[in-house]
């Protein structure tokens, strides 16, 4: 078989008529049409290709098979195709089921070809690289009952336009789940904007999410949106929103009230129409009892509350991530993808990532880049992975005594990690469900030393 074109899909579906009906809605539309009429014949066709189908739309029962199975092989084999799901048994938990486990959408039959030519746009647009807002959706990857749950909820808060805030660790997905909200919404079309509060400095940040007019500052020297106006129309990230300064906090509060604003330095009001998402790593209740953060603040973001799992929650689903990261790492590389062997992946298994899924997805990209066979072994696997964050043993605990107070505990913690980590205080604030910045002041509360503790 030639090389399959870049405009190329693979139709899967036992049904002859629906075959032949998708495969003319296709043509029509100027792609390349291969069809297979069952679970073995598709995958058997898209192994057969020199360039991996970019597009594959399937059928989800068949007389020889699931179609989720093919999802997960063809998702396997080549991470970047897109997949989409067509039923005529669906249900809120099964399509929750279908997105979580890879697939970019999930059509009911009957279906109309405007309905399929929409999601097949919206799909291809996601995965390509070029575009600034492609979404990582397709990559939320597991079937842990906590995880269903939360992109179950998330499902049903994409179809309103009230605010989202997501509480969950560093490295479980945040963005992911945000992303993964505005592709399920009727905003899908739209900008997707992110900003990280954590990441702009504190004198810039107004201008970050408003704008400034020209001269508003020294070296304003042109007008400039901001992202509340670049959003317009689609949605918002906040990304963590807990690291907002408390002088900012009653500007965004009244931004997101009347959705309208003034850019630094000018007087005339812009209005806007976005879906805000807001994530932090940390509790906001807590910051509010601690006055940290604004209540009415929290209270405005807190519309819709949302939760990831964190991976230790979620061991079952360490295998299918592990394949998913290996294929997709290995294609990046055009080298096969390598099999993980068993005792592997029972190490993997037992650690407890403080890190979440950004640190395994870390090791695995680390452990393929190190290895050139065709099988990754358990001796890959560091002694940190039955050290102080195994779940096989206790060492490295913190010696915790009667009428210790909380500030000398903390204290040992912070120490603890920062040497642990050799003191990378990037990879501490992950281990400890906190931002770089709230490590960096801590080290000057605590007066540790900062040159022992000056790696980024």
């Amino acid at each position: 078989m030639s090389s399959a074109p870049s405009k190329s899909v693979l139709v899967v579906d036992d049904e002859p008529g629906m075959r032949l009906a998708l495969q003319a809605s296709f043509r029509r539309d100027g792609w390349h049409v291969e069809t297979a009429s069952g679970v073995d014949d598709a995958l058997r066709k898209f192994d057969e290709a020199d360039s991996r189908f970019p597009l594959v739309v399937t059928d989800v029962r068949m007389a020889d098979g699931d179609g989720l199975n093919v999802m997960r092989k063809v998702r396997t084999r080549s991470p970047s195709t897109a997949v989409i799901l067509l039923t005529a048994f669906g249900s809120v938990p099964e399509a929750v089921h279908a997105m979580r486990s890879g697939a970019c959408d999930y059509l009911m039959k009957p279906l109309s070809f405007d309905q399929l030519q929409s999601a097949v746009s919206r799909v291809m647009r996601q995965q390509s690289a070029a575009l600034p807002d492609a979404g990582d959706a397709c990559e939320i990857v597991g079937s842990a009952p906590e995880l269903v749950r939360a992109l179950d909820k998330a499902r049903h808060a994409a179809r309103t336009n009230a605010d989202v805030l997501v509480e969950a660790e560093s490295g479980t997905g945040k963005e992911l789940l945000a992303r993964y909200l505005h592709q399920m919404s009727d905003r899908r079309d739209k900008t997707f904007v992110a900003v990280n509060c954590a990441a702009v400095p504190e004198p810039l940040l107004e201008s970050e999410l408003f704008g400034h007019a020209r001269g508003a500052f020294t070296g304003a020297d042109a007008a400039k949106m901001g992202k509340f106006e670049l959003a317009d129309g689609g949605t918002l990230l906040l990304d963590e929103v807990g690291e907002m300064p408390l002088g900012l906090q009653p500007k965004l509060l009244r931004a997101l009230q009347e959705r309208e604003f003034e850019r630094l330095g000018d007087t005339r009001p812009i209005r806007v129409n976005i879906r805000v998402i807001a994530t932090t790593n940390v509790s906001l209740h807590r910051m509010v009892e601690e006055g940290a953060f604004r209540s009415d603040l929290y209270y405005r973001l807190n519309v819709i509350p949302l939760t990831l799992p964190p991976l230790r929650a979620r061991r079952e689903d360490i295998p299918q991530l592990a394949e998913f990261f290996v294929a997709k790492y290995a294609a990046q590389t055009q080298r096969p993808a390598p099999r993980l062997h068993r005792d592997l992946v029972a190490g993997l298994q037992a650690y407890s990532w403080p890190g979440n899924v950004r640190e395994l997805s870390n090791f695995l990209l680390r452990v393929l880049a190190l290895s050139d066979s065709g099988e990754i072994g358990a001796e890959y696997l560091s002694p940190e992975f039955l050290g102080p964050h195994s779940s096989r043993g206790a060492a490295g605990e913190l010696p915790v005594h009667p009428g210790s107070s909380m500030r000398d505990l903390e204290r040992k913690l912070l120490e603890k990690t920062l040497e642990v980590t050799a003191g990378n205080r990037t990879r501490a604030a992950e281990m400890l469900g906190v931002s770089l910045r709230t490590i960096r002041n801590k080290i000057r509360e605590y007066g540790l030393p900062p040159r022992r503790y000056a790696q980024v």
